[in-house]
């Protein structure tokens, strides 16, 4: 979810300070977990999209994850109405769904989408380098934060890398056919993979320890918290509260 696509924008909740952007993402989701009637997940997803709206990503990129995202609930809702104990109220191959399973996966299709939306907007924006210092910031341990950020550059780099190979595999008139010789290819592609991966690895460990590396994480942007910051903080721990109180106590589904 966190890439360099989603960051670098111009929207109203790019210039906000990070750690504020963290700490009402992770109120915003708990609330939104813990959400158990239907209305008060409407009311997470509008909000939500109302983030993303402000952040200004892509709209393709929203898509794509999104899609990822609901191609995994679409498993829920071909299960969960069959295996939930309830009303019948329809029959499939012998098996009876459920009104109460129904119900229970269009809730976790609204909770999983709210979700989703508000960390795209509040957290996927962030640049990797800032993200990393926020996260030490907030009292993230820091052996988390660098592999939150060391993960992030490799994925970049050995995806790079992997176009690269296929490219050249193409050019050379490598067509990918039911064989012995296309899964050959493919082995020799994902261990000449992992070889430049850790060929890579080795001289971006020297390098930064020739830059004077000593496991801290910094940052050239300053954390400076400003009114706004605290304004925006303060609106989205009181909307999280707010969220959770008619979740839990509203009307049930």
């Amino acid at each position: 979810m966190i890439e360099e696509r989603l960051q670098g924008g111009r929207g109203p909740l790019h210039g906000l300070d990070p750690r504020a952007r963290l700490v009402g993402a992770a109120a915003w989701s708990v609330a939104a977990a813990v959400i158990q009637a239907r209305p008060a997940a409407w009311a997470a997803l509008a909000a939500s999209a109302l983030l993303l709206a402000a952040a200004r990503p892509p709209l393709g990129e929203v898509a794509r994850r999104l899609g990822a995202v609901n191609a995994f609930i679409a498993l829920l809702w071909l299960l969960m109405p069959f295996s939930t104990p309830g009303q019948p109220v329809l029959t499939v191959a012998g098996l009876a769904a459920t009104r109460q399973g129904l119900e229970l996966a269009a809730l976790i299709t609204l909770k999983s989408n709210a979700i989703v939306l508000a960390f795209m907007a509040l957290v996927a924006t962030i640049p990797v380098q800032d993200l990393g210092h926020a996260l030490r910031k907030v009292g993230v341990p820091l052996k988390l934060a660098l592999l939150l950020v060391f993960t992030h550059r490799a994925v970049q780099a050995m995806s790079g890398e992997y176009r690269r190979m296929r490219q050249a595999m193409t050019v050379r008139g490598f067509v990918p056919r039911t064989g012995l010789h296309t899964w050959r290819a493919y082995a020799c592609l994902a261990g000449m993979l992992l070889v430049r991966g850790m060929d890579r690895a080795e001289r971006v460990r020297e390098a930064m320890l020739c830059r004077g590396f000593t496991g801290e994480l910094r940052s050239i942007n300053p954390l400076a918290a400003r009114p706004a910051d605290h304004l925006f903080l303060a609106a989205m721990l009181c909307a999280s509260a707010l969220l959770a109180w008619a979740g839990l106590w509203g009307t049930a589904p």
